[in-house]
């Protein structure tokens, strides 16, 4: 699968939009090089991410990253399929993933996220729940479109 990142700035719109902060649990479902954990961490002040990630070379990349930054204490790196992870424990779930891959995880985070949780995606949608906020943010002439959902919220 191809890695595309997600620029900085729509990083920070994301946590934004989530109201990251401290007491919250990150998880990253398809993390790729890390800086949605990172920032989050380091410039938000998460209690704990996770980054969840199938690609070797990217867990790999993301944990020298983490430790460049001097946040690795606090960023759990899964290498797994983001399918088999538990996410319960998740106030806050951060996705750029294809729409298909956010229908097919729909029922996944319906099960396991807690009322209350968010779920901030970055360009691509879950179609069958009704997003509370969307935001679209601009950077180097492109425009990215975030959808915060909130579990409990969110039914269509």
């Amino acid at each position: 699968m191809p890695f595309v990142p997600t620029p900085l700035p729509v990083v920070r719109k994301m946590l934004e939009l989530a109201g990251a902060g401290p007491g919250d649990v990150l998880y990253d479902l398809g993390c790729g090089d890390g800086r949605i954990p990172i920032v989050a961490v380091k410039e938000f002040g998460v209690s704990r991410a996770v980054c969840v990630e199938l690609r070797h070379d990217l867990i790999v990349e993301a944990q020298r990253r983490a430790r460049e930054a001097g946040v690795a204490d606090r960023i759990e790196f899964r290498e797994e399929d983001m399918f088999e992870t538990y996410v319960g424990d998740a106030t806050v779930v951060t996705l750029y993933l294809l729409t298909s891959v956010n229908d097919a995880l729909a029922p996944k985070l319906e099960r396991e996220l807690s009322d209350g949780a968010r779920v901030v995606s970055h360009e691509f949608q879950i179609t069958s729940w009704r997003p509370l906020l969307l935001a679209t943010i601009y950077d180097d002439g492109l425009s990215h479109n975030l959808y915060l959902y909130v579990k409990g919220y969110h039914k269509r």
